[in-house]
């Protein structure tokens, strides 16, 4: 939560809600128009604002006050509500629908907070998830500059099988996943976001936006890839760099549980 505290004032300059991916993620969710949603570990609210207006009834929850009081400046026909995801403060079935994006690395305890999240859903309930395994992480060009914040980051999801375990072993009957590869012109500039734009790298503002760079990174990684990435792209090296790196694992994946009914 520290950490975005410390990021969430500014945080919406670089972390717009993709039109395409918002698209999807409602797609997934298959809404009842009269239904009532959550989204954990909301942020800033760029989601939560991009499917309330959709149409749907949308509470938000987030550890960081900060990161809220830049969501209510935004998200007017949300409620908004200061907490973990380990500790829901909504009774049992309360929601008929879920999205957690980008998230479930940031949370302190991974199996309490999914067994929260099939608690307040309703039976039936579809959850959304959008984030990334250590896997697809060794496929991001991003690796060959900054490896050791790559190593480190890959630490915090579960590889993708452990994650469908733990979704299972929550109390939702099944969960489908699907690869999320990124395109050009995607406007949320999350970690992997610039994939075909290095020269965004550069920018300050889009590595701060991330928290892999802000909590990951060290000083000296980060001059060391800086000038070796600067160096490749005016030399033309950077293409082959990321040739090398092609993969069909996907950049990031979508995984949709649903609870029994």
């Amino acid at each position: 939560m520290a950490l975005y505290n410390t990021i969430g004032v500014g945080y919406n300059t670089t972390r717009n809600a993709d039109p395409h991916l918002a698209d999807r993620i409602f797609e997934m969710l298959e809404p009842n128009p009269d239904g009532v949603y959550l989204d954990i570990g909301c942020g800033t609210g760029n989601y939560l604002k991009a499917l309330t207006e959709k149409g749907l009834n949308f509470y938000g929850i987030d550890p960081s006050e900060v990161m809220l009081n830049e969501a209510r400046k935004n998200c007017d026909n949300a409620t908004l509500v200061q907490a973990s995801s380990e500790n829901i403060p909504f009774h049992d079935a309360f929601f008929d629908g879920a999205i957690a994006i980008l998230t479930t690395h940031h949370w302190s305890d991974l199996q309490k907070g999914l067994k929260e999240l099939n608690r307040v859903l309703k039976p039936g309930a579809k959850a959304v998830f959008f984030t990334f395994s250590p896997e697809q992480m060794m496929g991001y060009w991003l690796h060959h500059y900054f490896p050791e914040m790559i190593e480190k980051s890959r630490l915090v999801a579960p590889p993708v099988n452990d994650m469908m375990d733990y979704i299972l072993k929550s109390g939702f009957t099944t969960v489908e996943q699907e690869k999320y590869f990124i395109h050009e012109g995607l406007q949320d500039h999350f970690l992997y976001s610039n994939k075909f734009n290095p020269a965004m790298y550069l920018q300050p503002e889009i590595r701060m936006g991330t928290s892999a760079f802000r909590n990951f990174m060290t000083p000296e990684e980060l001059d060391h890839g800086l000038i070796q990435l600067e160096a490749d792209i005016h030399s033309g090296a950077i293409h082959d760099v990321m040739k090398k790196y092609e993969n069909d694992m996907g950049d990031y994946l979508f995984l949709i549980a649903t609870k029994s009914h």
